[in-house]
């Protein structure tokens, strides 16, 4: 069963990261796109969107070009931290992070948008910053887009495989999680494996979804 439960730890733990790191910059993005329609921003949501068109493996292909060894960026964090961030956890994060992204920002855009623009003009009227009309108009007005976005963007980074597998590797107890041991299982044809996993992971998921709903409730 420790080999069974290493790599759900491990998805747990990246897909909740992602989903923090996601969630953050979802809320950036997501105002940003909402309330400064223009050509930059149109541009930038269509480079968003991205990972939810093309394969997951070249998503993959892409972030081990940025952050391989031989890049410029992998080199700066070798001579920051000593070590590459590739076939690492946190390469797994940043992987999961990207393809979940759009899955936040799309439920997140789309309840600004729907927010009374008069509401948003009266409390500028009352001097409120932007920061505050973000804060305490904007994100309240808008919390199921934001609970629905989180719900998507966390089943995402959960489920997580082609892109994981390409820059992070499959190393057991470190970049291992519970979607490439489900698919080494059925490799190997250690179906029973296999079938004990995937349970595990659907509940899981189903479980954390539940609790996320009832908490926002």
């Amino acid at each position: 069963m420790e080999t069974i439960f290493t790599p759900l730890w491990l998805s747990l733990k990246i897909a909740t990261t992602a989903t923090i790191i996601a969630f953050v910059l979802g809320i950036l993005l997501s105002w940003w796109f909402a309330y400064n329609k223009n050509k930059l921003t149109n541009f930038l949501s269509i480079i968003v969107t991205i990972p939810l068109v093309i394969p997951p493996t070249v998503l993959g292909y892409y972030l081990l070009l940025l952050l391989g060894r031989s890049s410029p960026l992998g080199q700066l964090v070798v001579s920051i931290t000593g070590q590459p961030i590739v076939f690492t956890w946190k390469a797994a994060v940043i992987a999961a992070s990207i393809a979940a992204l759009p899955l936040l920002i799309r439920p997140i855009q789309a309840s600004f948008e729907s927010i009374n623009k008069e509401t948003i003009q009266a409390a500028e009227l009352d001097g409120a910053s932007k920061v505050q009309l973000l804060v305490h108009i904007i994100m309240p007005l808008a919390y199921k887009g934001i609970l629905a976005g989180i719900v998507l963007g966390f089943a995402r980074a959960m489920g997580e495989f082609g892109a994981t597998l390409m820059v992070a590797g499959n190393i057991p107890g470190r970049t291992q999680t519970l979607s490439i041991a489900i698919y080494d299982a059925v490799q190997a044809d250690r179906m029973m494996d296999a079938h004990i996993m995937v349970v595990i992971l659907s509940l899981a998921t189903i479980i954390f979804l539940y609790l996320i709903h009832k908490w926002f409730k």
